[in-house]
């Protein structure tokens, strides 16, 4: 029986080699088969371009509606409004003399740079172990998810500073107040659990506080100077712009703090973009990270090269943001007659910036002569990439 099967198989075996071969026969030239390919008979120069609305990649901050209490204000965006938005909110806190933001916690992390003024932070993350420092413009502050936290302003002055945070929802998907929580308790359980004297219990307030108003705090005073500054490997402080720059160029400066220089930052990174007028941060993209841009002053027009392939471009001034979805390639030039200030954040502790110089140095001069249908000797003398961002005068990749 074994015998006959075998027989059997092997003659079907047979069958399918001869099929095959005549198969391949028939095709004559083996393209049937899949082992040619043709050249088209018809094709297009180009690939059309799709139609339809850019993509609306800016956001008016500034303009938007104020969260106001006695001590302060916010503004803020979510993805609710700002629906491209996905991975970063953003917001604009400003603090009054002798105003507080009452501690609180969120279920994301949160970066600020401040703009100005001077405040007093204090963090008490998970494990109890509490920082109280002192912050002015230029310092950025970053708490992880979880850090419980609170802003005080010290002196005269207003405080105010841009914030960040690592989802695009935060504000939905969990922010916790103090006040808000112990209002909501009974009396007799907020002695039980702290021995609080009754009159204490009874002055709390019968709602969130948010930014309370107190007595101003003198920058040269006992409170002031009452500080614990952890280490750098540990502090939730940051003075970005008494670092060295990470570019530099007659075009512009920029600074920036990753968790390789702000190792609490774990999962955002933070910079500062000086452009002089007419510069060019040059045509680039984030591989691993979205971004959210914050115009300071002076204005710039920024282009995003998005999904879908659309293209959009848009005039961008003081008080406006601008959100670039990671993986989509953008630009940011001055168009103004002052240097323009711009603060940025992205979704990773990690900085990374592909550049499309880098193809234009690097890439086979062949290559790109054949991508544009140029002749190779247009494309030779495209040089190295020197800096990221370009003069107003650079016409060459080089600048």
């Amino acid at each position: 029986m074994f015998d006959t099967n075998r027989r059997a198989f092997l003659g079907a075996l047979a069958f399918g080699a001869g099929g095959l071969a005549a198969s391949r026969s028939f095709a004559n030239d083996g393209h049937a088969a899949g082992y040619d390919v043709a050249p088209a008979s018809t094709f297009v120069q180009t690939m059309p371009r799709k139609g339809g609305d850019p993509l609306k990649f800016t956001f008016p901050l500034d303009s938007g509606p104020i969260k106001a209490t006695s001590g302060g204000w916010a503004r803020d965006f979510t993805s609710a409004r700002f629906p491209i938005a996905t991975d970063i909110a953003g917001a604009h806190l400003f603090v009054n003399p002798g105003g507080s933001r009452e501690m609180h916690w969120h279920n994301s992390a949160e970066w600020a740079l401040i703009l100005g003024g001077h405040c007093q932070v204090t963090v008490v993350d998970p494990e109890g172990e509490t920082e109280v420092a002192n912050y002015g413009p230029g310092d950025l502050w970053f708490f992880p998810k979880g850090h419980a936290h609170a802003i005080q302003t010290l002196g005269k002055e207003p405080c105010h500073a841009i914030l960040a945070f690592d989802d695009g929802l935060y504000s939905d998907h969990g922010t916790f107040g103090i006040s808000d929580w112990m209002s909501r308790f009974d009396s007799t359980m907020l002695q039980q659990a702290y021995g609080l004297p009754a009159d204490f219990v009874a002055g709390i307030p019968k709602a969130e506080t948010y930014i309370n108003q107190g007595e101003v705090i003198a920058l040269d005073s006992e409170q002031a100077r009452n500080v614990k500054v952890l280490n750098a490997a540990r502090s939730h402080r940051y003075s970005l712009l008494k670092q060295k720059p990470r570019e530099s160029s007659p075009g512009g400066t920029l600074y920036v703090a990753s968790a390789a220089e702000y190792p609490v930052s774990s999962t955002m990174t933070g910079w500062f973009l000086q452009l002089k007028p007419g510069a060019l941060h040059k045509p680039h993209w984030h591989a691993h990270a979205s971004e959210l841009h914050y115009v300071v002053k002076g204005r710039v027009r920024m282009t995003l090269f998005g999904t879908d392939k659309r293209m959009a471009a848009s005039e961008v001034g003081p008080g406006e943001c601008a959100y670039l979805p990671q993986g989509c390639g953008h630009t940011v030039q001055n168009i103004g007659t002052e240097q323009a200030d711009v603060v940025g954040v992205l979704n990773s502790g990690v900085y990374s910036e592909s550049s499309l110089s880098d193809w234009l140095a690097n890439a086979p001069r062949h290559l790109l002569a054949n991508n544009f249908g140029l002749p190779e000797a247009s494309v030779t003398p495209m040089g190295e990439k020197k800096s990221i961002i370009a003069g107003a005068g650079c016409v060459r990749p080089v600048c």
